[in-house]
């Protein structure tokens, strides 16, 4: 038996609810994937700044101490 119009369409129109809500379910997954992704590179981001500063007060140290070893050999 041949189904009616009503019913092709309805068929239709449930499959295409159901593939909105899959395709809702994985956007939602991929925001929080994206929010967890800035906040690594946010953390990531203030771990580079905090190791850039720790680099340049080492920098100033080494700095220091070869201008002590200069003025000790007489340069």
């Amino acid at each position: 038996m041949e189904k009616s119009v009503m019913e092709i369409l309805d068929s239709k129109v449930e499959n295409l609810l159901g593939e909105f809500k899959n395709l809702r379910e994985e956007n939602e997954k991929l925001k929080a994937e994206v929010e967890n992704k800035n906040a690594q590179i946010a953390q990531k981001d203030s771990d580079n700044a905090k190791l850039q500063e720790e680099l340049s007060l080492k920098e100033l140290e080494i700095e220091e101490i070869v201008g002590k070893i200069e003025a000790i050999i007489g340069k």
